[in-house]
């Protein structure tokens, strides 16, 4: 066979999609004619025909069914060929927008983003970070509001491509002369006799915690109610009840007069964290540049 030729089967894709040789030509910004004669040309090298005529417009056979599924495997195979090639011999330019879950801007986010930024292919890209409760980093990703997203795995990640970013623990913060601020390792169901501080319960955060809580029957005393992490770190250094949160975090706040941090024993304790995003292919130069440096940088 014949050396295949990608603008070949573009048209070709064009035609299958649009079921019409008028229709693909006018996206495609070409005569109709000249598509016909790529067609023509195609099913010479392939030695078979491609297309057939129906009464619901252009199909392909049998034959055009198999090309038509490896055709678009290797135009996104070029496509991201371009955009990593692009990466090595020219400043890449564009915006991303990324969401995420607070662990991971309390973690090491930052420091990656600015290392990114320091790359002199990368001097004309500008990221947005705006932070989200896990499930709103999803929805947002998955409607497009934003091109990359960290969040909890826990969360519905339907209709979403994902890569590994990070793992934490958690545990309680408690104030130093808390009952429990000497103890190596907790599991959750021993706080229960303690009077805890609770997160929104529209946080993915505080769901799982429910949900533990009602898996073991247990029924958690709330005393406060907060928005975030550090104020619910802040309330428990105050000695007004403990604080479920990410080791991370609150190790900020650790120090002469902070919180102390015990672990959580519990197996749900350790949390993993995610990149997501709609699909690989789909993403700018700018976008994928970004997903693959925070992937590597954990």
């Amino acid at each position: 066979m014949k050396n295949l030729d990608l603008n070949s089967l573009r048209l070709f894709v064009a035609v299958c999609e649009a079921q019409q040789i008028t229709k693909a030509a006018r996206s495609e910004h070409i005569v109709g004619s000249a598509i016909s004669k790529r067609l023509a040309q195609l099913e010479d090298v392939v030695g078979t025909t491609l297309l057939v005529r129906k009464r619901s417009g252009i199909a392909p056979t049998a034959a055009g069914a198999t090309l038509l599924k490896h055709a678009k495997t290797m135009l996104a195979t070029a496509a991201e060929i371009e955009r990593d090639m692009a990466s090595h011999t020219q400043a890449i330019d564009g915006n991303v927008k990324l969401v995420t879950a607070a662990t991971a801007i309390a973690e090491s986010l930052p420091d990656a983003i600015a290392s990114f930024l320091r790359d002199p292919l990368h001097r004309s890209v500008r990221v947005e970070i705006q932070e989200r409760v896990s499930h709103e980093v999803a929805s947002e990703v998955r409607s497009g509001a934003a091109a990359i997203g960290i969040c909890w795995d826990v969360v519905d990640l339907t209709g979403l491509e994902t890569r590994f970013y990070a793992a934490d623990q958690l545990g309680i913060a408690v104030a130093q002369s808390h009952p429990l601020a000497n103890r190596s390792e907790i599991r959750f169901e021993e706080t229960r006799p303690y009077e805890h501080i609770r997160m929104p319960p529209s946080s993915a955060f505080q769901a799982a915690l429910d949900h533990e809580a009602s898996a073991s029957g247990q029924q958690i005393n709330y005393r406060v109610v907060v928005s975030t992490f550090d104020a619910a770190i802040r309330v428990a250094r105050s000695n007004l009840g403990l604080a479920v949160a990410p080791r991370e975090i609150v190790e900020q706040y650790i120090g002469p007069g902070g919180p102390c941090f015990v672990p959580l024993s519990d197996d749900w304790a350790q949390r993993r964290f995610v990149l997501c995003f709609k699909q690989l292919a789909s993403l700018s130069v700018a976008a994928h540049s970004l997903l693959d440096h925070l992937a590597l940088s954990k």
